[in-house]
């Protein structure tokens, strides 16, 4: 079977890595908000996660909006997602 090349597009696209930069977040956390599922991954490429920009600007503006008006982070992702 041949290999399907995926297009990436860069600019709707972002790593971890570069969400700690832009955003002031920790890798802990983006690691942390991966896991519980509030940061969805929509790709890998060997071990980098890729997400999408508009969501993660999105979910991190609801998230620390939340945090702040004192809502733990099982509630905001009941509040996101419904989980």
């Amino acid at each position: 079977m041949p290999k399907v090349q995926k297009r990436i597009n860069k600019e709707k696209s972002i790593s971890a890595k570069d969400i700690v930069a832009k955003y002031h977040v920790s890798y802990q956390s983006v690691n942390h908000y991966t896991d519980l599922g509030l940061l969805p991954v929509s790709f890998k490429i060997r071990n980098v996660r890729f997400y999408d920009r508009a969501v993660v600007e999105r979910r991190l503006k609801k998230i620390r909006k939340l945090m702040q008006e004192g809502y733990s982070l099982r509630l905001i992702r009941k509040r996101l997602i419904g989980i």
